[in-house]
């Protein structure tokens, strides 16, 4: 479906105990964009993304993404959805005691008969194409490797080619390099921008450093406490909005 757009409107979240993490959020996403999420920690980037595949129930507000209403689906229905989704988290979420290609065939368990997927037992086709998706993130070589063999960055890039697996037209990705140091935190980027521009699969990445904005996002939108305060290209993000996104004892680093 070329005009895929992701619809967010009012968007509010109230945790248990009275925690108002999201307010009134209102943005749309056209298919195919890069956008980053910004904020401090705490502002609400997280349950916003996870909201959007209701890993998180919404307290109010709609998503729907093209014709398909995310938050009234059912859960048959949201299996369906949440196939054409990627995830890539900040701390991996792999197995660490099993194989990397058993950590990229999980990308598959939407797709396959779950009795099936309880043995490990993948089609052919499904295996070749774990294969492929580790050529693509440079570790065909690791497949056999135990996950925490492997370094962060490794690991990190084996979740990209875990959410690849889905075919997903759409990635999250929750805050995919603060736990690695900057020079890996490119390669990383590089490996969404790549699948962003050579795929077509829009991309919505919650990051905490503005280079990192400013060089792979198309667009940004920024959280405080929950509210969005920004929405609109990195390089018009100057000092006042930047102490309007982060606060005013904020100071930029670089």
């Amino acid at each position: 479906m070329s005009d895929d757009i992701l619809r967010i409107q009012h968007l509010t979240k109230v945790y248990d105990g009275g925690v108002q993490a999201l307010t009134d959020v209102t943005f749309d996403v056209p298919k195919g964009q890069f956008l980053a999420v910004i904020g401090l920690s705490g502002s609400g980037k997280s349950t916003l993304l996870r909201c959007i595949n209701r890993l998180i129930e919404p307290t109010e507000g709609t998503i729907t993404w093209g014709d398909s209403d995310i938050t009234a689906a059912p859960q048959e229905e949201m299996r369906r959805i949440r196939r054409r989704i990627g995830m890539v988290f900040q701390h991996f979420n792999l197995v660490h005691r099993s194989k990397v290609i058993t950590n990229v065939l999980a990308g598959r368990l939407g797709y396959v008969n779950p009795a099936m997927s309880l043995f490990n037992r993948f089609p052919k086709s499904d295996m070749e194409m774990a294969i492929r998706q580790l050529e693509r993130v440079g570790l065909a070589e690791k497949a056999r490797n135990r996950a925490d063999e492997l370094s962060g960055g490794q690991q990190q890039r084996v979740g990209i080619a875990r959410a690849l697996m889905q075919e997903p037209e759409m990635i999250l990705a929750d805050e995919p390099v603060a736990s690695l140091d900057p020079v890996l935190a490119h390669g990383i980027m590089q490996y969404l921008e790549d699948i962003n521009k050579n795929d077509g699969v829009t991309v919505i990445c919650s990051l905490h450093f503005l280079d990192l904005v400013h060089k792979y996002a198309d667009r940004a939108i920024a959280l405080n406490d929950g509210e969005l305060v920004f929405d609109g290209p990195p390089e018009s993000i100057d000092d006042d909005r930047f102490r309007e996104i982060y606060g005013k004892d904020a100071e930029r680093v670089g």
